[in-house]
C-alpha cells in the first residue's frame, strides 16, 4: 500500500446573491505538495442555481466555474495565475473573496491518490445524494 500523503482541498461554492450569503456547492479542488497534485472537478446544478436566485445567468458561472480546473493545470491558457506553481495556484484559488464564486476554507487531510480522493469529496460535497450525473449541466472536469 503506498504511503499516505497529506493534502489539502476546498469546496468551491456558488453565492448567486452574495449579500444572501446562501451557496451551493459547484465543486472541489484537490492539491498536495508532495503528490504534485493539483486537480478541480465542477458542475453546476442549473435547477439548484435557479432556486436561489431565477434571476442568475448560468451560462456566466458555468464559465467561472470551468476556469478553475483550467487554473490547477497551469500553463499559458490559464493566464498570469496558471504561470505560477503548482501552491501557488492552489492558494490563489482559495484565497477568500465576496464574489460570485467563492471557496470554503482550506481543509487537510491524508490520501495516496490524488484522482480517487477528488472523486471521493466531489461525490460527497457536490453530489445532491442519489443524483444521477447531468452531462449537460457539467462545467469541466
Amino acid at each position: 500500500m503506498p504511503a499516505l500523503e497529506t493534502f489539502d482541498y476546498a469546496v468551491v461554492r456558488v453565492v448567486p446573491r452574495v449579500e444572501r450569503g446562501e451557496f451551493i456547492n459547484a465543486g472541489v479542488i484537490v492539491s498536495s505538495a508532495r503528490l504534485g497534485y493539483l486537480k478541480a472537478r465542477v458542475e453546476l446544478d442549473e435547477r439548484r442555481l435557479s432556486a436561489l436566485d431565477p434571476a442568475s445567468d448560468p451560462a456566466t458561472v458555468r464559465r467561472h466555474l470551468e476556469a478553475i480546473p483550467l487554473i490547477c493545470e497551469g500553463g499559458a491558457r490559464a493566464g498570469p495565475i496558471g504561470l505560477l506553481p503548482p501552491r501557488a495556484r492552489f492558494h490563489w484559488l482559495v484565497a477568500p473573496r465576496s464574489t460570485v464564486i467563492q471557496t470554503s476554507p482550506a481543509h487537510t487531510g491524508l490520501c495516496d491518490d490524488g484522482d480517487r480522493m477528488l472523486l471521493h469529496l466531489f461525490e460527497t460535497m457536490v453530489r445532491v445524494p442519489n443524483s444521477e450525473p447531468r452531462p449537460d449541466r457539467r462545467a469541466g472536469g
